[in-house]
């Protein structure tokens, strides 16, 4: 899939005979906001996998999961080592591995393997908030090169690196006492739209 058809996320131009997205999931905030994404992808008519290999136990978490589960949406047992079964069975995936978060984690199983792997896929990956691997104020270079951005509430610094193809905002919804105290110039969001590109 081309990513410059991409025009929106979730995805409404990835065209519907080749709906298939892998949704990689951590096990901490991200992972959850990998998990709703995951959801809001089926509720639009695609093919989400999850691949979600430390669950949390949090309870919210659980419940996110439990939700996916009740959508009939498949988790894998374990994420292959050949990069081309991933690029021959999906369309883009869904980078929720580690976001924000990713200092405490990017070393430590599973994520540093879930990482290797992502590095080598020739599909289009969209990472959630901070891509996997980058420090989310000074980037990264050890990470993953994400297609598309995909920014919760606002840009962190390290999207002044991002060079992928497609940026998005989504926080529509930030409390403008939020907006205020972090002094933040939100973008105008046209018509219903949740998220904007940038």
């Amino acid at each position: 899939v081309p990513i410059s058809s991409w025009q929106a996320f979730p995805l409404p131009s990835l065209p519907r005979k080749q709906p298939t997205v892998l949704v990689a999931c951590g096990p901490a905030q991200n992972g959850a906001i990998g998990l709703v994404c995951a959801r809001h992808l089926r509720v639009f008519d695609y093919e989400p996998t999850i691949f979600y290999p430390k669950r949390s136990p949090d309870p919210l978490y659980r419940d996110f999961t439990t939700q996916c589960e009740k959508m009939d949406i498949p988790f894998l047992s374990y994420l292959p080592t050949e990069v081309q079964l991933i690029n021959d069975a999906y369309n883009a995936v869904v980078d929720a591995v580690l976001g924000a978060e990713g200092e405490a984690g990017e070393g430590r199983e599973p994520c540093a393997a879930i990482l290797a792997t992502l590095k080598h896929v020739r599909i289009p990956i969209v990472s959630l908030d901070v891509p996997s691997g980058w420090d989310a104020e000074a980037g990264g270079s050890g990470g993953i090169s994400p297609d598309v951005l995909v920014s919760l509430s606002a840009p962190k610094l390290c999207a002044q690196r991002f060079l992928g193809r497609l940026h998005f905002v989504a926080g529509r919804f930030l409390p403008y006492d939020v907006q205020k105290k972090f002094e933040l110039n939100p973008p105008e969001y046209p018509g219903t739209e949740c998220v904007v590109a940038l």
